[in-house]
């Protein structure tokens, strides 16, 4: 029988579970901010389709605050400035960004890797920060109420971390919050939706819009190359839909969107076609001590608006609003023998991985020990000195995701527990309160909308009649901002208040 793998224990301030979006940028703004943070990616790279693919303008915005926007908009992706729909055979705009508030009028549409790998690209120019992918977190660690870490499985075996905070980042199916055993309000959802991509030709209309037809509801955004199609479906339909076979499904698609006709067959089998279980849930604490989930984790949403990237980042932004400076009241952050963690990454036991190379640090240890006597020992540093000893530019191994690595700080079997964290659960409390108001209303828009328009129409038997507003708003159209505001920025924008600690440290010592 193989014998089992030693439990690789790591000590840090800050551990997020999840790579997604609300991690990734939590994750970047505390490292900017000067708090080392490890975020745990269970998938060896981002790259999964039908995730939330908007970037929308208090998004764009926020890029702007940080000096990032000039390079994000390098980065390939598409840019909405209309939301256009059809009913009946009539077409009419639902929402105009042209007037939103912020630098950007307009959705970029972009894949969510291409986003991810963008935001942990700029992450790792700070030391403070580490990514490890492949680190599926299984549960959380308790001492007595509250929660000091998590337990992961990864390539290399077991990992445990211990952390002052844990965030909960990963997703509606979000294992941290199941195990921290955290209460969910779940509302209801009368839909499902089908994903699925048809190719593009460049006489096919610009715009990316929706069409709305007696028992249909089929939406089509511009990828360049390709539609990105959603076909809504009543909830728990999609046996049925699947039943009536797979031509039946492309004659429904050529029926509502000809111009699509001979397209259809590139959907070969089921497998073309991606079903979203579509939930929306909160939930009534969003977190305990040690421990607070954000973005989907503590609120799932409705694909209705492409909104819920958006909410998540803005969850992130605020909690590093409040969580950055709470840590930096002066709490130490544990008691990790930094000392003997190096001399074991440079001398470790025989038969053992060198842990500066397993947990991703750069194998090139061979002045490491120079580096290190000719440098400050300040413990407190962590990470950030560890790298410095090393040298910052290859402090990293490069893997798939351009991935960074988990922290120097190692801890062996006989490290001690971390100090509790200066984050207090009134800090927890504060984010809270700050996210729920602009969570609670868009998941009651959400709601509305698919109780009062979506589910109508799916039982629809007969041509549906134009309603009012849609007639407004093709008469008025300043009416056309208000959707548009409420998608684009939504009920309460965050700014970025948190300063770049690296401003502070032209002063250090040169190694």
């Amino acid at each position: 029988m193989p014998e089992e793998a030693a439990v690789q224990k790591i000590n840090v301030r800050c551990c997020i579970a999840g790579g997604g979006p609300a991690g990734m940028v939590l994750a970047y703004l505390l490292a900017r901010a000067g708090v080392e943070v490890l975020v745990l990616e269970k998938h060896a790279d981002f790259l999964r389709d039908f995730r939330g693919d908007t970037i929308h303008p208090s998004t764009l915005e926020v890029m702007y605050e940080l000096g990032l926007l000039e390079e994000f908009l390098k980065v390939p992706h598409d840019e909405l400035r209309e939301l256009s729909a059809e009913i009946g055979g009539l077409q009419f705009t639902v929402g105009d960004f042209t007037h939103v508030p912020g630098h950007c009028k307009f959705i970029a549409l972009m894949p969510q890797w291409d986003f991810l790998n963008f935001m942990a690209d700029r992450a790792k120019r700070y030391p403070e920060f580490n990514l490890r992918m492949q680190a599926e977190v299984t549960d959380v660690i308790l001492e007595g109420d509250r929660i000091i870490g998590v337990r992961a499985k990864t390539q290399l075996g077991p990992l445990e971390i211990r952390a002052e905070l844990v965030i909960g980042a990963d997703g509606r199916h979000s294992v941290v919050r199941e195990k921290a055993e955290l209460e969910v309000e779940t509302f209801g959802s009368p839909i499902d939706v089908l994903w699925m991509r048809i190719p593009r030709k460049p006489s096919d209309p610009p715009q990316t819009f929706g069409h709305i037809d007696s028992g249909r509801v089929f939406v089509m955004i511009q990828r360049g190359d390709y539609w990105q199609c959603a076909f809504v479906i009543a909830k728990g339909a999609f046996a049925g839909v699947r039943e009536k076979g797979l031509q039946a499904f492309r004659d429904d698609i050529i029926r509502l969107q000809p111009f699509l006709r001979g397209r259809e067959n590139e959907l070969k089998s089921w497998d073309d076609i991606k079903l979203l279980t579509v939930v929306i849930d909160r939930l009534k604490k969003w977190h305990r001590p040690g421990l607070l989930c954000i973005g989907d984790a503590a609120h799932a949403m409705s694909p209705i608006g492409g909104v819920g990237i958006n909410l998540a980042i803005q969850d992130a932004v605020a909690a590093a609003n409040i969580l950055a400076p709470a840590f930096q009241r002066g709490t130490t952050p544990g008691t990790i023998p930094v000392m003997d963690a190096l001399s074991e990454a440079i001398s470790p036991p025989e038969g053992a991985l060198p842990a500066a190379i397993a947990m991703g640090l750069t194998p090139a240890l061979s002045d490491a020990r120079s580096a290190f006597a000719n440098t400050p020992r300040e413990p407190k540093l962590g990470t950030a000195f560890l790298r410095r000893a090393f040298g910052e530019g290859d402090a990293r191994v490069q893997g798939r995701a351009d991935s960074a690595a988990a922290p120097a700080r190692t801890a062996h079997a006989r490290s001690q527990e971390p100090a509790y964290s200066s984050v207090t659960e009134d800090d927890l409390a504060s984010v809270q309160r700050r996210r729920e108001f602009p969570t609670r209303m868009m998941q009651r828009l959400q709601v509305a909308i698919q109780n009062r328009v979506i589910s109508r129409v799916l039982s629809a038997s007969k041509q549906i009649e134009v309603p009012l507003v849609v007639r407004l708003l093709r008469r008025f159209p300043i009416l056309r901002r208000t959707p548009a505001y409420i998608v684009g920025i939504g009920f309460r924008p965050e700014h970025v208040e948190t300063k770049d600690a690296t401003e502070s440290r032209s002063d250090w010592p040169k190694v």
